[in-house]
């Protein structure tokens, strides 16, 4: 029989565990736009070895699973002499799978941007940096912003894989819970509905961003 009870029961406790679940994914989410950025503006240089290095980093993050790379960093990396941490690891791994998605994300925004201004910013003396900087970045911002906010809800869900090498968040702290009453049924739907709630409000909070965005753009 279902029982409501055991959601109440045991619903502080998986609450908790999806703060942690929020932290990891925020931390990692940051890390991630950094390896994304980094990505792409080498691979839009005109350097042949940071455009190979950022396109072979992005090519093998995007064909491979992220359940296989976690294991290579939490399982893996130790047989080299780096052991990390079961959050460490997590975080790692989610930046560094998110991070190339969001490299070909910010790629495309900034390619988006029309080229006359890139050269209209060298024409009165910037340098690619510096235009790059305050002419092509802002511009491309409003072109990346839904497209990242999708990379990150998709990170959130992904979160759940990091129970596979012993960090305890929501998906380990479920599973844990049922081990012990064997009540399946009501805990998982607990953690669908916490794992809903949190994909639902940064859905809703991007689509303001968004709003401010076009609002700010209109104005000028």
């Amino acid at each position: 029989m279902f029982d409501w009870s055991i959601i109440a029961q045991y619903l502080p406790v998986l609450s908790e565990a999806a703060l942690l679940t929020l932290y990891l994914s925020i931390v990692s989410l940051i890390l991630g736009l950094i390896f994304g950025l980094g990505a792409a503006l080498a691979k839009l240089s005109h350097n042949p070895i940071l455009n190979v290095i950022a396109s072979f980093y992005v090519w093998l993050i995007r064909s491979t699973p992220l359940l296989i790379q976690l294991f290579l960093i939490y399982y893996g990396l130790p047989q080299l002499g780096f052991d990390l941490s079961p959050f460490t690891s997590g975080v790692l791994g989610l930046a560094l799978n998110v991070g190339a998605y969001n490299a070909e994300t910010i790629r495309a925004g900034i390619q988006s941007v029309n080229f006359g201004q890139t050269e209209a910013a060298l024409s009165i003396g910037m340098s690619r940096a510096k235009a790059m900087r305050r002419i092509i970045l802002p511009q491309a911002i409003r072109n990346i912003i839904p497209p990242l906010g999708n990379n990150f809800i998709i990170l959130v869900k992904d979160t759940s894989l990091v129970s596979t090498i012993t960090l305890v968040e929501l998906t380990m702290k479920t599973q844990q819970l049922v081990g012990t009453t064997y009540k399946p049924f009501e805990l998982y739907l607990g953690a669908t509905l916490l794992y809903a709630i949190m994909t639902t409000a940064i859905a809703l909070l991007l689509r303001l961003v968004e709003k401010r965005l076009h609002l700010k753009t209109s104005r000028r």
